[in-house]
């Protein structure tokens, strides 16, 4: 091997250990810059709907998902509301996901951004086939529960909400589409949100 190549594989073996030390710290550090914000969350970091979800991001000024919603909340009166709209607790946690679209990962994002304010769902989501459901407690616990063509109607209960949201599962036990995030909350988080479902 000649002084060149000797050089070469050395500076070739130099870019790799930065490249890997920059990787190393990216995922010792994934939420940086996102839990210092303040309580009334207006001054929340931008990601897909913009600064405090109501000006900039992916939608533009004012614009949030569902189309032609105005006026997004940036004052809550439970914590199941800020998960509902923010996908942070009110401890100013993030609360991570696994699975669901590739935006969430990239924008941020939370129930509110599939589901809709009303949370009845409907309405089509960015690069995904599975449409929101309709996630009103009403909806989930009646005897009419919406299910698949051939399937039978099982209704939800708390629990079974709970693990619907965490684990991605029907009453059934059938999978939920990988559409649906699989929220990694705390049992004080799911148990909010629940009954946050119910004043929907």
């Amino acid at each position: 091997m000649d002084k060149f190549e000797r050089y070469f594989f050395a500076f070739l073996g130099l870019v790799v250990i930065i490249l890997l030390a920059m990787v190393i710290n990216m995922l010792n550090n994934p939420t940086s810059g996102y839990t210092t914000y303040g309580p009334d969350y207006s001054n929340m970091p931008g990601g897909m709907m913009g600064s405090g979800y109501s000006q900039g991001g992916m939608m533009g000024s004012g614009y949030v998902y569902p189309y032609g919603v105005e006026d997004f909340k940036t004052e809550f009166d439970s914590n199941g509301e800020i998960i509902y709209y923010t996908g942070y607790n009110e401890s100013g946690q993030k609360i991570p996901i696994s699975y669901g679209p590739n935006w969430l990962y990239v924008h941020g994002g939370s129930c509110v951004n599939c589901h809709g304010v009303s949370g009845k769902g409907g309405v089509p989501i960015m690069m995904a086939y599975a449409m929101p459901a309709d996630i009103t407690y009403d909806s989930l616990t009646s005897e009419e529960h919406e299910m698949e063509e051939g399937e039978e109607n099982e209704s939800y209960t708390d629990e079974s909400i709970k693990i619907a949201i965490r684990d991605g599962l029907e009453p059934s036990g059938e999978e939920l589409d990988l559409a649906m995030p699989r929220w990694h909350m705390s049992d004080e988080d799911l148990d909010d949100i629940v009954e946050y479902l119910k004043v929907l």
